[in-house]
């Protein structure tokens, strides 16, 4: 299953889950590949970090940018679980990605700025849609404020209501410092000890595989 994780906008936490959920994955004794797509590298300085812990479970990791689509074809048939980190922005990663991926995973922070890039992304889905129809596309709503108070999280479901070809989800990754804490040891936060963290990735992971 080919799982990709996409935006047009960074800084939205893309990279963070997407390597998440190959930890999660791993944990599980599943075999998973992830593909950095993104220049920028994040997730492959993590598979880095974690290669160098032989106690925690393996994540393969490639390298691949331009034209991803027959990359992640192939790896598809070597590996239960391809997941894909693409560039935040409107690239050609992303692009020839979604004419692969089974799932897109689009994560956004409930900011007027993330939520106003849905547009121009939703238009490329459609795009995306005509070489794989297949497609199933949902959002993710990620750093949502712990404070019950505060109503963006109410406020961009409202919006994502006019975006029909990308199915929000229920789950939500909160705003919490674990998350920057496990990055750098090139662990997910179920490899943590903060059983809230660790809650919200399996419940993702129980939506979308």
């Amino acid at each position: 299953m080919i799982v990709m994780f996409g935006s047009r906008k960074g800084g939205c936490g893309k990279s963070t889950t997407a390597v998440n959920v190959c930890a999660a994955l791993a944990k599980q004794g599943k075999d998973v590949v992830l593909v950095d797509a993104d220049r920028q590298s994040t997730a492959a300085k993590w598979v880095t970090d974690r290669d160098e812990n032989p106690d925690l479970p393996k994540v393969h990791c490639i390298q691949k940018y331009d034209n991803i689509r027959d990359t992640l074809i192939d790896l598809n048939n070597r590996y239960e679980y391809v997941i894909v980190d693409a560039a935040g922005k409107d690239s050609r990663e992303l692009r020839t990605g979604m004419t692969a991926a089974h799932k897109l995973i689009v994560p956004f922070k409930p900011s007027n700025a993330d939520l106003d890039t849905l547009d121009d992304l939703q238009k490329i889905i459609v795009e995306a849609r005509d070489f794989n129809p297949g497609l199933e596309v949902h959002g993710l709503m990620t750093m949502v404020p712990t404070n019950p108070v505060i109503r963006e999280r109410e406020e961009a479901r409202e919006y994502l209501a006019d975006f029909p070809e990308i199915k929000l989800l229920a789950e939500v990754i909160c705003e919490r410092k674990v998350y920057r804490d496990a990055l750098p040891e090139g662990r997910g936060v179920v490899e943590m000890d903060n059983p809230k963290a660790a809650s919200e990735i399996n419940a993702l992971m129980q939506r979308i595989f």
